[in-house]
């Protein structure tokens, strides 16, 4: 998921250009400050997920782990581009939080209701492989995609996936839902292990040395990490459980599916598909390439077609749906490097993090209230973005009538749940997703209302 739109302008030189190919040295540095910028957000949603539905250690390792080895494969074939498999850019795609949500409400829904934690997971990963169908779909028929998601679609469904994800955030600050079930939610030392990753986060991004600001989540979890160890809340049992290296298994928990689930991540797919061709189309930017005619055409779709095919493969080897990150454009003009074969570095190297499962053990012992004082800032950060696309159009009462429906609608029923009790289960099943009741309906209005005659209406 986007974390963040790249709003610098680009720098007026490249110090390395889309071919070049840096000496080792500078490529490993160059990949480094990406990884910087991407490894909490590619490990975070599978950490808030597993421990919303009360996945064992063990399991969170192996997910956590094929987190990095599933980007690192995106990423690779992003980068060095295979066919019609890639864009041929120094893209770098992870685990999306589009789909954190609702994987935990419908998750949680089924754990509730009795179902076991692993039949819970085999139904996720199957509903991510056959929702990654519709994002390969899309990839061949961009034009008309494009005409129905228009940006207001786009920007109300983002901002509907930050505002729902907020609550989430706040779970973690407080200790998550093993917290509440114990008594200990939001007592002093949860909230002051979240409050000082949140303060530090704050304080970091308004010192005027870039390396601190773009590497503030990632310093703010290191200051938290250190205080949780001083305070002994540290759980290493994940990295003690794990092997010493991971062996990529396919379907380790078995193969599900569940239509709850589906109809809302077929949205979320659909809106990922749109913002992915912002994101390349701003590295394109930043990068000295064509922001428009048949090149750039191409590396859409195949930037697009990767986004799905790459989440197929996630649900295959038991992870989550990844999608183009458009915070490294701001690390590309921050060095000047935009060579692919930078990619290529950052690739190998979230491969081998995520094959040695002690990385993801170290990374799942941080406790939960230090994740949730990052995550609320990376959610909050989600939101933002989706203002952002909204305040790129023209808010004419048309737009301001479908942003305050579908808003209400999709709010008003991820706070009420009780409102759909007397609708068919189907039906209820595809409404109780905040995400999805929003998005049908700004989709389905701004199909059917029609475009003023004249743009100056008020």
């Amino acid at each position: 998921m986007s974390q963040e739109n790249p709003v610098a302008p680009p720098r007026s030189e490249l110090l390395y250009a889309l071919e070049a190919k840096p000496r080792p040295m500078i490529a490993v540095l160059a990949a480094i400050q990406h990884l910087l910028a991407i490894i909490v957000p590619i490990v975070t949603p599978g950490l808030l997920i597993c421990q919303a539905l009360g996945v064992s250690a063990r399991d969170t390792n192996l997910i956590v782990s094929m987190s990095l080895v599933i980007s690192g494969i995106a990423t690779f074939v992003q980068c060095r581009r295979f066919g019609p498999l890639g864009t041929g850019l120094l893209i770098i795609q992870g685990t999306s939080f589009n789909f954190v949500g609702p994987l935990i409400a419908g998750g949680a829904l089924m754990v509730k209701n009795g179902t076991p934690v692993e039949s819970v997971m085999a139904a996720i990963f199957g509903v991510v492989m056959a929702g990654s169908f519709v994002e390969m779909g899309v990839s061949r028929i961009l034009p008309f995609v494009k005409r129905l998601i228009t940006p207001l679609v786009t920007g109300i469904v983002v901002l509907m996936i930050g505002l729902t994800l907020i609550k989430v955030g706040l779970i973690s600050m407080g200790g998550g839902f093993s917290a509440m079930a114990n008594g200990t939610f939001a007592n002093g030392e949860n909230l002051l292990l979240s409050g000082v990753v949140l303060a530090t986060i704050v304080f970091l991004n308004r010192i005027p040395v870039v390396w601190m600001r773009s590497g503030a989540i990632v310093i703010a979890l290191g200051l938290g990490y250190a205080l949780a160890a001083y305070l002994g809340r540290l759980d290493f049992s994940g990295m003690h459980q794990a092997e010493l290296f991971q062996v990529p298994t396919p379907f380790h928990f078995g193969i599900g599916f569940s239509w709850s689930l589906f109809v809302p991540m077929l949205v979320i797919y659909l809106v990922t598909s749109l913002e992915a061709i912002g994101d390349i189309t701003a590295t394109s930017k930043v990068s000295r390439q064509p922001v428009e005619g048949p090149l750039w055409m191409q590396r859409i779709k195949g930037g697009v077609l990767v986004n799905g095919a790459n989440s197929f493969l996630a649900g295959i080897f038991n992870t989550f749906p990844s999608s183009i990150f458009a915070q490294n454009n701001g690390v590309i003009q921050l060095t000047g490097i935009a060579s692919r074969h930078v990619g290529l570095w950052i690739a190998v190297i979230l491969v081998l993090l995520g094959l040695f499962p002690a990385v993801a053990g170290v990374i799942q012992a941080v406790p939960e209230p230090v994740l949730g004082g990052a995550a609320l800032v990376m959610f909050g950060a989600v939101a933002a973005s989706g203002i952002n696309i909204l305040a790129g159009i023209d808010l004419d009462r048309r737009a301001l009538l479908i942003i305050a429906v579908s808003l209400a609608l999709g709010l008003g029923v991820s706070q009420v749940p009780e409102f759909l009790a007397h609708m068919p289960t189907a039906l209820r099943s595809v409404l109780e997703s905040g995400v999805a009741t929003g998005g049908i309906c700004a989709l389905v209005m701004n199909w059917f209302l029609p475009e003023p005659a004249s743009s100056n209406e008020v």
